[in-house]
């Protein structure tokens, strides 16, 4: 297939590196200051298992113009969420009326979005659970565990994306496995409030009893909503919270079956509250809140937490300042 990560950025580089090993055609779209890098250096991918790939820059088209869309088979959404509509009238305007497009991207109206600007394509959602750190000389490094999941649908897109390192399956309860990836990612934002790695937030009980009532307000939100949350692990997602607030010793041996993460694993928001750019806050916390507000559930902790992110606080927080 012709494939093109649409907004390249650390997810779209590292799933694009990996996908070239199946002998598609890979386009990244994306901007220069992520693109030069790749031209000087190849594109690097490496992961938590000690997996390297490097590719040339040969074997990749590099490109900041949106009409590389005109031959594509395959588009992969992979910008922020800001981005979402104007990718979509991009792709409207540019690409074949039969290509497949694929929403791999965090939160639930992204794909909403595609679907709106794209009434007659075939688009859509996906589920990436892993976080993706970008290192020095265009390499990317998978820090965290889990398989990709999209919607069910013809063509055989999962068949055709999966491999070894980078295994593809598809669902047709694809919300409740984004629901599920939402209430996960919101420790996005506590993971960027906090300045540590993910390793160390889950290895302090303090943090882990925080993320946990937020998971739980969330859970109780998205039950009143009548919205079913699938897990991405091989637990419920209600049995999430208990685990977190284990004892760190038995937490550790629990969590360990269940889930890889690398030393070096912080959120993407982490990253984009760091550098001053706009973070997926509205997508995440805003999904609960508004669904809250819609069915007559308070979600205090979410506000809270979302007002913060949106201070951009130039230092980190204690457990003590987020629960105010």
């Amino acid at each position: 297939m012709k494939i093109v990560l649409a907004g390249a950025g650390s997810i779209g580089c590292f799933c694009g590196g990996i996908i070239t090993a199946n002998g598609h055609d890979v386009t990244l779209l994306g901007r220069e200051y992520v693109l030069e890098p790749i031209r000087t250096f190849g594109l690097t991918v490496t992961d938590f298992s000690g997996m390297r790939r490097e590719i040339p820059a040969s074997q990749l088209a590099l490109v900041k113009d949106p009409a590389c869309m005109a031959a594509a088979d395959l588009i992969i959404v992979t910008v922020k969420s800001a981005a979402t509509r104007e990718m979509a009238r991009l792709i409207s305007r540019y690409a074949p009326a039969n290509a497949a497009v694929l929403s791999w991207q965090n939160g639930m109206e992204n794909v909403r979005i595609l679907r709106a600007e794209l009434p007659d394509r075939d688009v859509r959602a996906g589920m990436v659970p892993f976080n993706v750190v970008p290192l020095d000389h265009a390499t990317y490094h998978r820090a965290t565990s889990g398989d990709i999941v999209i919607e069910s649908g013809g063509g055989a897109l999962a068949e055709g994306l999966s491999n070894p390192t980078m295994p593809v399956s598809e669902s047709d309860q694809i919300e409740k496995v984004q629901w599920g990836k939402l209430v996960i990612n919101l420790n996005n934002a506590l993971n960027a409030l906090s300045g540590l790695t993910l390793q160390q937030q889950l290895l302090n009980r303090d943090w882990r009893c925080l993320m946990a009532d937020q998971m739980a307000e969330a859970l109780l939100v998205l039950k009143a909503a009548g919205h079913p949350v699938g897990s991405t692990t091989p637990l419920p997602a209600s049995f999430t919270p208990h685990i977190l607030r284990l004892p760190t010793a038995l937490f550790s041996r629990v969590a360990s079956r269940m889930l890889t993460i690398d030393p070096s694993a912080r959120t993407s928001m982490a990253y984009d509250l760091s550098a001053g750019r706009p973070t997926e806050i509205d997508s995440l916390q805003g999904e609960i809140i508004r669904i809250g507000l819609a069915h007559g559930v308070p979600a205090p902790l979410n506000t809270r937490i979302a007002e913060l992110v949106r201070q951009s606080p130039t230092s980190a927080l204690s457990v003590a300042q987020i629960r105010g």
